[in-house]
């Protein structure tokens, strides 16, 4: 705890730096923020004083958060595994978490090394390969299923749970089966609750005005956080200053969510920048890209704006990873088209250090490494290829976290969850809604409901 807020550092996305054909011009980025940044800023602000913000007012809900560690804590030692079952924000919020903050070998870790608590897996396909190999060699009988689906109805969770159920009622018998599940949905309606509300499982409600893509800092994300031993209230705190930062700043520069939506919005809408790179030097930030990828790109990308009209917006999210797309993607950031801005994510301190030994310190070829770490050669590399992208003229920005831990990992989502929510009011779109998703399920429960 303790840390100030992580910063958004957009020196490298300036003509200043990279010429103004890529670059957006500082007194340019003043002036919209001073302007088109002003409204959008009044405009979220607006919408928390209506209650229409609820991913801002998560962090803030105490019930949640005491409901989520209690549950916590009345399974904690009862079970070795836990499989979050669940698609999109249902599931890739968690993965983020768990990813980000656990041990890195976890699931391979004895009970006593792991705390007592359980490994965690997911699924959120319903590829029949993935399902079929979890169930068949995971004991059931120690593993409790942690079900996500806010309208208690999303087809690829209920099919998965439907199989997982089938099989711990064969194994356990239907009483004991019903206590292995814990059901995350709406806290009135739809299957799910139905089904709680008759067999009386365990369950947590996602609040009615929360998004799924937006829904990690409620129970979706904290609950199976809180059960795998992660520290849920420095999470929060980490999130609730991001929200303070923000929606409390007179000027939308002040705010690194706010900064970072309007330099992405102009490098889209000026500079053709209509692709979106995030690039954590992490590997523990994997699942944090792919979690952006699905919150930037469904909640942006609209055929039409407020006012009814078809625009077709939408910058297109796009994940790697440092430092291993350097020796893929980084060939087409640095020579193919001029048409990203990439954003570098840079750890200052790694939760282990590894030295690089000098046993081949004479070798000409790889002497160099000899005597350095794994940090410092990560680290180097970042900078590297920041600089050879500027060198090339394509503007980059960079968020420094001085470590991994949960109060910053809170920040950090927070802080793209808000400048989704801001991207919005400057396309003029409604960032909240998915009306394209929602048709491809329509049509799905069409064909499966006629044969």
């Amino acid at each position: 705890m303790g840390l100030d807020h992580i910063g958004f550092d957009y020196a490298n996305a300036m003509a200043e730096a990279i010429g103004r054909e890529n670059g957006i011009n500082e007194n340019e980025l003043s002036k919209f923020a001073e302007g088109e940044g002003k409204k959008a800023a009044m405009a979220l602000a607006q919408a928390q004083a209506a209650g229409s913000l609820a991913f801002a007012d998560a962090p803030f809900d105490r019930e949640m958060a005491e409901e989520s560690k209690s549950l916590a804590e009345e399974l904690h030692g009862k079970y070795e595994n836990v499989v979050i079952i669940g698609i999109g924000g249902s599931a890739l919020g968690c993965t983020t978490i768990h990813s980000a903050l656990l041990h890195p070998m976890h699931n391979f870790m004895s009970h006593d090394e792991r705390g007592g608590h359980p490994r965690w897996f997911v699924l959120d396909n319903v590829d029949p390969d993935i399902t079929s190999a979890l169930i068949e060699h995971l004991d059931l009988s120690k593993a409790l299923f942690v079900i996500t689906s806010k309208s208690g109805g999303t087809p690829e969770t209920m099919a998965n749970f439907a199989v997982v159920h089938e099989r711990l009622v064969n194994l356990l018998g239907k009483s004991e089966a019903a206590s292995r599940f814990v059901m995350i949905t709406d806290p009135e309606k739809g299957f799910l609750r139905e089904l709680v509300k008759r067999v009386g499982l365990h369950s947590l409600p996602i609040p009615t005005k929360l998004g799924g893509r937006f829904s990690v800092l409620c129970s979706v994300g904290m609950f199976p956080a809180a059960l795998c031993g992660i520290d849920i209230e420095a999470f929060l705190a980490g999130a609730r200053k991001m929200v303070e930062l923000s929606l409390n700043a007179t000027n939308p520069m002040e705010s690194p969510a706010n900064l970072a939506a309007m330099v992405y919005y102009l490098a889209d809408t000026q500079k053709g920048k209509n692709i979106n790179v995030m690039f954590p030097y992490s590997s523990r930030l994997t699942a944090f890209s792919d979690w952006f990828v699905q919150l930037w790109g469904e909640s942006l990308g609209k055929e039409k704006n407020r006012a009814g009209e078809v625009i077709s917006v939408g910058p297109t999210p796009l994940p790697a990873i440092g430092a291993t797309d350097q020796h893929s993607q980084n060939q087409l950031f640095m020579e193919g088209p001029a048409d990203k801005v990439i954003t570098f994510i840079d750890v200052e301190r790694f939760g282990s250090e590894v030295l690089i030994p000098d046993d081949f310190k004479s070798d000409p070829g790889i002497g160099y490494l000899a005597g350095h770490t794994l940090t410092e050669l990560i680290r180097t590399e970042k900078l590297g290829t920041e600089l050879a992208l500027k060198e090339r003229k394509r503007p980059t920005c960079s968020i420094t976290l001085p470590h991994i831990d949960a109060e910053v990992m809170g920040q950090l989502l927070m802080m793209f969850m808000l400048a989704t929510a801001f991207s919005g009011e400057l396309y003029n779109i409604n960032a909240f809604i998915q009306p394209g998703v929602d048709l491809g399920k329509k049509i799905t429960k069409e064909r499966l409901s006629a044969q």
